[in-house]
């Protein structure tokens, strides 16, 4: 079962603006990006199911996060169906997101009241979300969007709460551009955990990065 009420989920990705997207297969490797992100200020993280044994991993993570790390919000991304959405809820996730809208999983959620965050590419993906009980949506890919995409579907949907992931980075210009035109949070990835830092085990430089970009983000609000 989520640790975390549905209202606190939400506040926390809300308030901190920004949700690490990350994958390993290695759970050690996974627990110290998690205390990484941890120490940075994150407080919403999304693991993703992207390699064999993945639920493995995301079990124990949660463990670890419940124990170690107060506050620590552990979800799970690249959920496409259903069944996979059930298994990792009985794991413990806190929210579930996807790259893709699929109707099935939104009951599944609802039921737990558990957010489901699923990926939309058009406004009325995301209108149909919306109905579904969707209360933040994900605009993917968001490099490929633009953030004239959030700014044009704010302008008549004020009321929506957009997570954008994809084409997301560390750095002022980018950052400022999503939250002007009108994103609750950004989802980051790869540009947030180098490929070089990881192999190094240089875990205090994504806590470098974490809070760099958690502080321009508040900044840009401002």
């Amino acid at each position: 079962m989520a640790k975390y009420s549905k209202m606190e989920v939400l506040s926390a990705m809300k308030e901190t603006g920004m949700v690490p997207v990350f994958y390993n297969a290695d759970f050690e490797t996974s627990k110290q990006v998690l205390k990484a992100c941890y120490d940075g200020g994150v407080r919403a993280f999304e693991f993703t199911n992207r390699g064999d044994f993945a639920q493995e991993v995301f079990g124990e993570l949660v463990k670890y996060a419940n124990k170690e790390l107060p506050g620590m919000i552990v979800g799970i991304g690249s959920i496409v169906d259903a069944p996979t959405a059930a298994m990792y809820i009985q794991l413990g996730a806190n929210f579930v997101v996807g790259p893709l809208f699929n109707e099935e999983i939104a009951p599944v959620c609802n039921r737990r009241l558990i957010p489901y965050c699923p990926g939309c590419g058009t406004v009325s993906e995301i209108g149909r979300a919306q109905e579904l009980g969707c209360d933040l949506c994900k605009a993917f890919p968001g490099d490929v969007l633009g953030a004239s995409f959030i700014k044009g579907l704010k302008a008549p949907m004020p009321w929506s709460q957009i997570m954008v992931t994809g084409g997301v980075k560390p750095e002022r210009a980018n950052l400022e551009g999503w939250f002007k035109a009108g994103v609750t949070c950004v989802g980051m990835g790869s540009n947030l955990f180098p490929k070089e830092v990881i192999a190094a085990k240089e875990w205090s430089k994504i806590t470098a990065l974490c809070k760099e970009a958690l502080d321009i983000i508040k900044e840009v609000r401002r």
